[in-house]
């Protein structure tokens, strides 16, 4: 006999979704900054110096939803939600942003032509690809934060 799964609370399943953000940020930071990098974004006629100055800009401006989104939703913050939006709000905002950021990246991975770029193990490969490595993991995060957000809140 399969025992009955115990029923997942609210604050287990906004700690997940923060996990699961973390997780989707930190491949959109280390791949956007690896994009970057590679002069993707970057103006023309920027040299060495410029495009370095770039990626580090892009790094730091990165880290904001790489830590911020998690902090705040893994647990309630009294002074957040106080002044700004409860944790729910929150990431039913969280979850419409990242909704227009699949559906964007989707336009990129159903695109017929695309660019290429050289890829960190060698070779090269198509914005094709990446996008749709970016749109599955995009759909992934954006599935467990609507969990969260939209999940009726359990009765005291």
């Amino acid at each position: 006999m399969i025992p009955a799964a115990a029923p997942v609370s609210d604050d287990d399943r906004f700690r997940i979704a923060a996990r699961c953000y973390l997780g989707y940020a930190l491949l959109y930071e280390i791949g956007g900054v690896y994009l970057v990098s590679q002069g993707v974004g970057v103006p023309p006629g920027v040299g060495a110096r410029g495009r370095m100055v770039y990626v580090v800009f892009w790094a730091l401006i990165g880290l904001v939803p790489l830590l911020g989104v998690p902090y705040l939703l893994r647990r309630s913050r009294a002074w957040f939600e106080h002044w700004l939006l409860t944790r729910r709000d929150f990431a039913r905002i969280l979850t419409l942003f990242m909704a227009y950021r699949a559906f964007k990246v989707g336009h990129v991975a159903l695109r017929g032509q695309t660019a290429t770029v050289a890829a960190p193990w060698g070779g090269d490969m198509t914005f094709r690809v990446g996008a749709a490595v970016f749109l599955v993991v995009t759909l992934i995060a954006l599935g467990v934060v609507a969990r969260a957000a939209w999940h009726p809140e359990a009765r005291p």
